[in-house]
């Protein structure tokens, strides 16, 4: 079903506006634009399969969980793979709204989003992108904009750092429940691993345990406390999630050096 025009219906340029749409096509489905665009083009696949062709490449498929990026002046043709339907959701931008390190530098850029931790956070993104761009006021829009440069810090990301999908999901709870006693039986049980597993799991890929990776977590909350707020270091220690304020200050010690009123104080001389 089609939630809006073909892409190529908007012509070569989208003007600087951002404009989105969420596709379904069958294999007639295709679209070819031998001058290429004046924007960009990313195109998120969410089940069956499409292909990108430009000119001097071989013809690149998209599967669920892939992302392709086209660039501005390339010549193309893409659509549906033979025999199949492409489940999609894509948006063009102008380059302008996204800083330039977040971008490929190659005309064609089709990869895997990650692992499902960040499909999932890819998927959420892009519906809010779909939802924002069809509001069509500045206000909207920029709110567009943030999520589609969310979706490309997370692409650059998991290029850049390779986690189990069960630890990202971890990490992601501990951040959620970080004022509540670790339970990493709980916690194996919601990625479906054992806690031995887990907790293996989990040193392999951070190199910390998860009882550590949660202090750290605590800490570097507490140092923006001291460093942004008035409330005081026994404040603070409950508000990350310490009942023993004696456990908080040898925590903070141990990663910062000095004691909580020593940070604040160097923090803000700092600052000024």
């Amino acid at each position: 079903m089609r939630n809006f025009d073909r892409p190529s219906a908007y012509g070569y340029d989208s003007g600087g506006t951002l404009i989105a749409g969420h596709f379904r096509e069958p294999d007639t489905y295709s679209a070819h634009r031998p001058a290429g665009m004046n924007d960009w083009l990313i195109a998120y696949t969410l089940g069956g399969e499409g292909y990108f062709s430009v000119p001097g490449l071989q013809t690149q498929t998209c599967r669920a969980g892939d992302v392709a990026l086209l660039g501005p002046g390339t010549p193309h043709r893409y659509g549906t793979s033979p025999g199949c339907t492409w489940h999609f959701v894509w948006a063009h931008f102008s380059a302008p709204m996204i800083e330039a390190n977040l971008l490929p530098g190659e005309p064609l850029h089709i990869r895997p989003a990650g692992n499902e931790y960040v499909r999932r956070r890819i998927g959420r993104a892009f519906r809010r992108l779909l939802s924002d761009t069809r509001e069509r006021g500045d206000y909207w829009q920029e709110l567009g904009v943030t999520a589609l440069r969310e979706i490309l810090m997370l692409l650059a990301r998991s290029e850049r750092r390779k986690l189990d999908a069960r630890v990202e999901e971890t990490l992601h709870r501990l951040s959620l429940h970080m004022r509540e006693p670790v339970r990493i039986g709980a916690l194996a049980r919601s990625v479906g691993l054992s806690p031995s597993r887990l907790s293996h799991l989990f040193k392999e890929n951070t190199g910390q345990s998860i009882v550590d990776a949660l202090n750290r977590m605590r800490i570097r909350q507490a140092a923006l406390l001291l460093e942004h707020t008035d409330r005081t270091a026994s404040e603070v220690s409950y508000d990350v999630g310490y009942s023993n304020y004696n456990h908080f200050l040898a925590q903070f010690r141990r990663l910062h050096g000095m004691s909580p009123s020593e940070y604040r104080k160097r923090a803000r001389s700092n600052g000024s």
